[in-house]
């Protein structure tokens, strides 16, 4: 039996399988980075070793550093999570060797399906669906150009090695493939240690759509469903759902069976995932396997009552499936958001920094609701910028859809996260979107939702610029005092350009418990709620029903900024007499920035592309930034000169630095 498992990896995934080790009585080993040396997981383990640097090449994928704490803390076994050496058939090999358990699949199993290239082969072998494409490493951007060409555009160019949405890029006419050939090349160097990339037709409009499986070293075999994966952004998955809205059980049988030929065919042991693009016709296509645990295998856990890690446990230490292909149900609904330290108003830049206020949705699980946060952070935690910016993973499981997503929804509103900006507000916008409540999504969801961009502000409708007014004037009502109100009972809120007028029909503090009669447009609003200033998160009754609302910033007796669902604005509570006189004020001129490259995220430049002096036209590509294992290309929008460059090859820059001057 297994005795001691090294995790090879870091975040919430490290945590996770730290959490099953515990229940097996299995104790755990931690590496860690430079920039991980106070992480969660780190204090969470048995015992912790300091393995590098804080890029990945230094620590995490460092073979022999790992095998070397392996022996060094006797442990018999390592899982690598996923991402890193978690797809890497040499690694297994050499575990193999010094006589340690790999908690994955037998490194023939990984070669052959964990390469994306050698995968797609296989399958057409067995003659399966398969998309259109070249599946041969491309050599240079004019062969890529040559294959594009044969294909048809849009097509697909794809990392080997790849997952995650690394290295992957979609082009669409010829004068955007080299560039994204380059990138995505050095993108899968990167974040895989290999940089071949293939092509292949791009599905229009698709469903993202996979199979989870699981098999043992005696050749059983069973498979627990499908997950609907479709709501992603650049190819990284943002929400998942178990089941799928649009596969019927029929349709479940057929994805299964082609699943478990595949995984039949390389004599396959242990957790794994085959990925398949569904178009609006239910026709699947194989797309890859995964040769690990994914990412969102709680809604899968949380659907079926069957333990993933546990029994990726079982399987390397040689047992026996306990569970056959009868004893699997799909009971109830499950739906995992994943929470990103980015910027969704600013094109979903990573950002970086220390998690100042950390406070989970409450986590439980009863007969029928489940809420469930897989995290690898903790108040104080350092969001690096050397790694994938994903926080946490929160999961919820309920009776149907509907409720799951309800219940989603206000897991969210009482998930509060400063220090770093966060994704939060944007999935609520998503999960109380109506085509996502009907189930009418795609790859392309949020592209097409969000035409512009996201912006939370411009979201507003009218309920929610009252429900924003109303809060804003009660945090008012608690740091001034009672003579004040009595004296002064009509107000305007402005938010963004517009103003909300209220008057305190009636108000009574007992006990620091507020009960007022709010008067908007003619309507009332009776108020009831007790607020604690230092605390983030608040409830507030209004005709009976309770809100929640955020406080992210406590400006001054006057301003706030505050969060309501999707929403986050700066509220202004002001006099009438104020209000006349800020309606004449002059308004702020914005700093004219057409001639500044500013860099857009915190990150490392990785090329720059132009020199000074030298003439550039619109579309012209100036550097590539890094940031969290992303290439990021930053172009000119529009034809001027390059008057100064501020920076150099290799620089670490922060958000908002000036990076390039411009002339015309």
């Amino acid at each position: 039996m297994i005795k001691k498992i090294l995790i090879a990896n870091r975040g919430e995934i490290a945590c996770r399988v730290i959490k099953t080790a515990k229940k097996l009585n299995i104790a755990t080993v931690a590496v860690y980075s430079e920039a991980d040396k106070d992480s969660l997981f780190v204090k969470l383990a048995d015992e912790s070793y300091f393995i590098g640097g804080s890029q990945p090449a230094e620590s995490y994928l460092d073979m022999n550093k790992i095998i070397v704490v392996a022996k060094k803390s006797k442990a018999d076994a390592i899982h690598p999570g996923y991402g890193f050496l978690s797809e890497n058939a040499t690694f297994v090999k050499k575990l193999n060797n010094s006589n340690i358990k790999f908690i994955g699949p037998n490194p023939n199993a990984i070669k052959k399906m964990g390469d994306k290239i050698e995968s797609k082969n296989l399958a057409i072998k067995l003659k399966l669906n398969v998309i259109p494409g070249h599946t041969a490493p491309v050599k240079n951007s004019k062969e890529a150009l040559k294959i594009s060409n044969k294909i048809g555009y849009p097509v697909l160019l794809k990392a080997s090695a790849g997952g995650g949405g690394k290295g992957m890029r979609i082009v669409r006419k010829n004068s955007e493939l080299e560039e994204n050939f380059n990138a995505a090349k050095s993108e899968s160097k990167k974040s895989f240690g290999d940089d071949r990339v293939f092509i292949e037709k791009y599905i229009e409009q698709p469903r993202h759509i996979e199979i989870q499986i699981l098999c043992d070293k005696h050749g059983n075999q069973v498979h627990l469903g499908e997950r609907e994966c479709s709501i992603q952004r650049r190819y990284q998955k943002v929400i998942e759902e178990c089941p799928s809205p649009f596969v019927d059980s029929k349709m479940r049988t057929k994805m299964a069976e082609q699943a478990l030929k595949l995984a039949k065919e390389v004599k396959y042991d242990s957790a794994g995932t085959v990925e398949f693009v569904v178009d609006s016709k239910k026709n699947f296509y194989f797309l890859e396997m995964n040769t690990r645990l994914q990412v969102e295998h709680p809604v899968t856990e949380l659907v079926t009552g069957i333990d993933l890690v546990e029994q990726m446990i079982r399987c390397a230490d040689n047992k026996k499936l306990k569970i056959t292909q009868k004893d699997i149900k799909l009971k109830g609904w499950s739906v995992e958001s994943r929470i990103y330290a980015e910027d969704p108003i600013k094109d979903f830049l990573p950002s970086i920094g220390r998690v100042t206020h950390y406070i989970e949705p409450r986590i439980s699980s009863n007969d029928e609701d489940v809420i469930r946060n897989d995290t690898g952070i903790s108040p104080g935690s350092e969001v690096s910028l050397f790694y994938d910016p994903m926080i946490s993973k929160l999961a919820v499981h309920s009776k149907d859809r509907k409720t799951a997503i309800d219940l989603m929804i206000k897991s969210l509103e009482n998930y509060y996260l400063s220090g770093v900006e966060n994704n939060i507000n944007f999935l609520m916008s998503i999960l109380d979107d109506k085509k996502f409540r009907n189930g009418d999504i795609s790859t392309n969801f949020i592209k097409d939702k969000f035409k512009k961009g996201y912006q939370s502000n411009l979201a507003l409708n009218y309920d929610k610029e009252i429900k924003l007014s109303i809060f804003a004037l009660v945090l008012h009502c608690y740091q001034i005092k009672e003579e004040s109100l009595k004296k002064n009972k009509s107000y305007a809120v402005k938010i963004n350009d517009n103003y909300t007028d209220i008057q305190i029909l009636k108000f009574d503090f007992f006990k620091k418990v507020l009960k007022s009669t709010f008067e908007i447009s003619n309507e009332k609003y009776d108020i009831s709620t007790s607020i604690k200033l230092i605390d983030r998160i608040h409830h507030i009754e209004i005709n009976s029903v309770i809100y929640s609302f955020k406080l992210n910033n406590l400006i001054n007796m006057h301003r706030f900024d505050i969060s309501y669902f999707d929403a986050h604005v700066n509220s202004h509570v002001i006099s009438q007499s104020h209000k006349k006189l800020l309606r004449i004020m002059p308004k702020i001129m914005k700093e004219d920035l057409s001639k500044k490259l500013i860099s857009p995220m915190p990150g490392l430049i990785k090329s720059i592309n132009v020199v000074e002096g030298q003439k550039i036209k619109n579309g012209d590509q100036i550097l590539i930034i890094e940031a969290m294992k992303m290439e990021n290309i930053l172009k000119c929008e529009k034809d001027c000169k390059i008057e100064k460059i501020l920076i150099n090859s290799g620089d670490s820059v922060g958000a908002d630095e000036e990076l390039v001057l411009f002339s015309n």
